[in-house]
């Protein structure tokens, strides 16, 4: 079992991860700001309150982990580089602490060497730089910084997730490249928990979907 570092454990996936973490028998440390918003707690869990922002805590909940699960984002009222930032300073805290692995959350709006976009993914591309294009410029700040952390990185991307129940499958591929349009976050929180202890998507991004 490893020790868990979690960032985003409050969002509507987050949760997810948690849940599967802690039901899998991992040691599970969480930085959140309001702890009334995590639903969960008991045995394996250590709740530390704070920002990602703040390099304080977030050195405290790194201190001792395995692995980093990085899946927070931007919504609404964000600092327009939250994931950037945090990212950085989420990084500098394995350094100083000597832990190399982190896997991140994003869309397929961020591309990989392997996607094949379609007309359709261009067009959502295009649409979403025009609408949001602070959310996909900050998605490719992170990535940025992780390219240049010299750690086993990976960034788990998705199409539209959706709330309904899982169906226990799912296809790993690239935009373009035997996927479809859409995920269950149950589906997705179980790929990423797989990410805990593999390493064949080290320094890759796997684009998952049903």
């Amino acid at each position: 079992m490893a020790t868990i570092a979690l960032f985003g454990a409050t969002g509507r996936t987050g949760r997810r991860v948690l849940h599967r973490a802690l039901e899998a028998g991992h040691t599970v440390r969480v930085l959140v700001r309001d702890p009334a918003r995590l639903g969960h707690e008991g045995d394996g869990l250590t709740v530390i309150c704070g920002d990602v922002l703040d390099p304080a805590p977030v050195a405290r909940a790194v201190s001792g982990a395995d692995v980093v699960l990085s899946l927070f984002g931007q919504v609404k009222g964000s600092p327009r580089t939250l994931q950037t930032d945090g990212t950085r300073i989420i990084v500098e805290a394995m350094r100083a602490a000597g832990v190399r692995r982190i896997v991140t959350l994003s869309g397929g709006g961020l591309r990989a060497p392997q996607d094949r976009p379609r007309v359709a993914d261009r067009v959502i591309r295009l649409l979403l730089r025009m609408l949001s294009g602070h959310v996909l410029a900050d998605a490719e700040g992170h990535l940025a910084v992780l390219r240049a952390s010299g750690l086993d990185w990976t960034v788990v991307r998705g199409p539209r997730l959706t709330e309904a129940p899982g169906r226990g499958s799912y296809r790993q591929g690239w935009v373009g490249v035997g996927t479809g349009t859409s995920i269950s976050r149950d589906d997705l929180a179980d790929f990423i928990i797989t990410q805990v202890e593999d390493r064949s998507f080290v320094g890759r991004m796997p684009f998952l979907s049903s």
